[in-house]
């Protein structure tokens, strides 16, 4: 038996789960607060950098379930393995960039490489654990991946921030060293989920033919898809989780792409911003990290949907106090404050989802939920530009902090469900705990 067909420990694979999961997420750090301001640096107006937002988020909800059925089908390492890859061509693309249809590429195979891997890793973790531990809650192992993430992200932006303060190339934008950083860390990724990964495979997979096994995966992936769609239409719960994501992703537009554009306007230009996003992006993550902490902590308390909605509600109004405020202090300390309340609502979303999906369509399940984030946020970020240029920044923060706060309503459905099953006394499975073998 080959080290790739070994299957892990629940332990085991939460080691690996977590710690691709940072080799995932540090590179981002460095270029989540600077993104916005290297487009606008090399030209780009507000409104053309909201257009490119939007081409990834349109890309992915194209090719969301078809990516997700065949991980599901096919495999969850294949999957994410290409995902690496092309995440390795879009950033090189980025770094090249110098107009709106170089960044407009670099968009379009960013949302390829998020639409594969979207759920794979997660969909990969679940399924290891349940081939040893049968309908074991992974709520906790879901939240410590969010502190992991937000620290990864953090600890990205601190660097970003001292390179740009470091600006070494004369003569060069300080904003070029963190993104071309950000292309050899992705490679770094690629090297890891190449040497971790390993998923087990039944004795038919290993004796066919890679094109054997491809065409046979292909095949069924229609069926994983259509086999998940309707579940969306008959799983009421499901529905409405699911729906949350579409006002949550025009929340995201405020707190990850309006904060360095109006923090850029309040202290006076892009570079300025991007040597101060570095650690103001890095504390954010930070606090994100302790929101997704303290969401497994009030999940054992008030329970898993009451914790979503909460943490939906109050990140809503978090993002439309930092449309209000004036100064880049208060800017800051909001911004902190609507990421703490969004590392928060993350695990308890995730379990959700989980508590409605099977092995089966997993990855499809998951993907379904990133499809709707991503074409939300496709359609509500130009329109949301066009409106920051016609009228303000602020206002379009506002407004759109403010529409956000109504998604906690499809929430109900799930809370429902979870009313029942705690009156019948019916839980997800046994919890996971970090030291079980």
């Amino acid at each position: 038996m080959s080290p790739r067909d070994t299957l892990l420990s629940p332990t085991a694979a939460r080691r690996v789960f977590l710690a691709l999961s940072f080799t995932r997420w540090f590179p981002v750090g460095l270029v989540v607060g600077l993104l916005t301001l290297w487009q606008l640096e090399r030209g780009l107006t507000v409104a053309q950098a909201m257009t490119i937002s939007s081409a990834a988020g349109l890309t992915i909800f194209a090719l969301e379930l078809p990516t997700s059925g065949f991980a599901d089908a096919f495999g969850r390492r294949p999957v994410f393995v290409v995902s690496a890859v092309v995440n390795v061509l879009a950033s090189s693309i980025l770094l090249v960039a110098h107009s709106f249809w170089a960044f407009f590429a670099a968009a379009v195979l960013t949302g390829i490489f998020r639409a594969l891997d979207s759920g794979s890793l997660e969909a990969w973790f679940v399924d290891t654990v349940h081939a040893t531990t049968p309908g074991a809650d992974v709520d906790g192992a879901l939240a410590a991946q969010g502190t992991v993430l937000g620290g990864a992200i953090a600890s990205g932006a601190l660097v970003s921030g001292g390179l740009v303060w470091w600006h070494p190339f004369a003569g060069a934008s300080a904003l070029v060293l963190p993104v071309a950083v950000f292309v050899a860390l992705n490679v770094v990724h690629l090297v890891a989920v190449l040497v971790l990964l390993r998923e087990p495979r039944g004795a038919e997979h290993l004796d066919a033919s890679g094109a054997r096994r491809a065409l046979a995966s292909a095949k069924e992936a229609p069926a994983v898809v259509r086999d998940g769609l309707g579940l969306l239409r008959s799983n009421r719960a499901l529905r409405g989780v699911v729906c949350v994501e579409v006002f949550w992703s025009v929340a995201m537009i405020v707190f990850e792409t309006f904060q360095p554009i109006r923090l850029a306007e309040l202290v006076g230009g892009e570079e300025r911003a991007g040597a101060i996003m570095g650690p103001v992006a890095a504390a954010g993550w930070a606090v994100f990290a302790l929101g997704a902490a303290l969401s497994g902590w009030s999940s054992r308390r008030i329970g898993v949907t009451r914790t979503a909605i909460a943490a939906r509600v109050l990140n809503g109004l978090g993002a439309v106090v930092m449309g209000l405020v004036a100064g880049p202090a208060a800017l800051i300390a909001a911004y902190g404050v609507t990421y703490l309340l969004h590392g928060a609502a993350g695990p308890a979303h995730s379990a959700l989802l989980h508590r409605e999906a099977q092995a089966r369509n997993r990855a499809t399940v998951l993907s379904m939920n990133s499809m709707v984030a991503s074409v939300a946020f496709g359609v509500a970020a130009p329109l949301l530009g066009l409106l920051a240029e016609r009228t303000s920044t602020q206002v379009a923060m506002v407004t759109a902090g403010a529409v956000s706060i109504l998604g906690a309503w499809f929430y109900r459905h799930a809370l429902h469900a979870e009313k029942a099953r705690a009156a019948e006394g019916v839980t997800t499975g046994p919890a996971l705990h970090p030291a079980v073998d």
